[in-house]
């Protein structure tokens, strides 16, 4: 659902936004997790309710799966989407349960929950008392206090409807926030964080996936050109590179039509980028073209989570396997070396570093 997005579902998925998710209660139990480790959010099958959440630490090279349910006695919900860490509380956002949990870092228990999202993506925070999040099938952006878990407004997303077009992924540059718009869009969005406004739009490719910001101030964004025949359109993928100054283009490297472009990631120092593209590719962002080996070649895996550890460079990707069973995430040092892999819960496709 996060980044294929079956299509062929959509109908189906609108009707289901009503529904209302039933956690199953069961057993609590302790957990005291201290230091650095990385959290895997595992979507899980659509309409299924089986999200959930794992834990893996560095240093020992151990993994706790299920650690929601385990420590809280209650199932994480439908299509668990992403993970924000803010004042060490973990804030995980679960798309089709309509529903964004607060944790703690230490015990995985919650802290308290903000619900009524129509179909929440990720979570960003301006200040203690304002966040935003994104949504799919939603033509605005919720306003939350993070504090009294509430929504207290709404940001209007123009020329977008419920029914064709998401706000998604959020950097901040100064006191604006740049936001990509994915299903079935081809535009950036630029938000006035103290009017709460979209000011600017900046139109890149068909569907942009992600976005970040680089070392030196520049925004980066990759477009997966949407799928043949798509009612949107079709195209060949590319990378964009944008000066948030001036919101323009600055330069665009094109790929093939069919590539298939998706989790644009940045290194601890933020001078490299990382995507998967079948394979796993690294970039520097002062390069001016894309290059010709991957950084990791494709194994017949199903690659669909990428993230980078902020203290030493190692660099994480998840395989959803067949999207059934439980995933695997590889764990790969700075120049390419094998160093651990490890089972996590089903279809891994987000991280957090902790």
């Amino acid at each position: 659902m996060r980044k294929g997005l079956f299509f062929s579902l959509l109908l189906c998925c609108i009707a289901c936004l009503t529904s209302c998710m039933k956690w199953d209660y069961g057993d609590e139990e302790e957990f005291a997790s201290t230091g650095s480790g990385l959290f895997i959010v595992n979507e899980g099958n659509f309409q299924y309710g089986n999200a959930t959440l794992s834990y893996y630490n560095p240093l020992t090279k151990s993994v706790e799966n299920e650690i929601f349910y385990r420590a809280n006695a209650a199932k994480l919900g439908d299509v668990a989407q992403s993970m924000t860490i803010y004042h060490n509380v973990g804030w995980v956002v679960v798309n089709n349960s309509h529903v964004i949990f607060a944790i703690d870092l230490t015990t995985f228990k919650e802290n308290g929950r903000i619900t009524n999202f129509t179909s929440p993506r990720y979570i960003h925070f301006v200040n203690d008392n304002k966040a935003y999040v994104t949504q799919l099938w939603d033509n605005r952006i919720a306003i939350i206090n993070p504090s009294t878990y509430t929504i207290t407004g709404y940001i209007d997303i123009p020329n977008m409807n419920t029914e064709s077009g998401s706000t998604e992924q959020i950097v901040q540059y100064g006191k604006y926030v740049f936001i990509n718009c994915w299903s079935y869009q081809n535009r950036l969005l630029k938000i006035d964080t103290e009017t709460d406004k979209v000011i600017a739009e900046l139109t890149v490719g068909i569907q942009p996936t992600s976005v970040v910001l680089d070392k030196n101030n520049k925004l980066w964004t990759i477009t997966d050109g949407g799928y043949e025949g798509s009612p949107y359109g079709y195209e060949a993928p590319a990378l964009f590179r944008i000066d948030p100054e001036t919101f323009t283009i600055e330069q665009q490297f094109q790929f093939d039509l069919g590539d298939a472009l998706s989790e644009l990631v940045l290194n601890e120092t933020k001078d490299k980028l990382y995507w998967i593209n079948n394979d796993v590719w690294c970039m520097s962002v002062d390069e001016d073209h894309i290059p010709v080996r991957p950084f990791l070649p494709y194994q017949n895996t199903k690659y669909y989570g990428l993230t980078v550890n902020p203290n030493n460079g190692d660099v994480y990707v998840a395989d959803a396997i067949d999207y059934q069973q439980q995933g695997i995430v590889y764990r790969y040092s700075s120049e390419g070396e094998l160093i651990d892999k490890f089972y996590v819960g089903i279809t891994p496709g987000a991280f957090c570093w902790k």
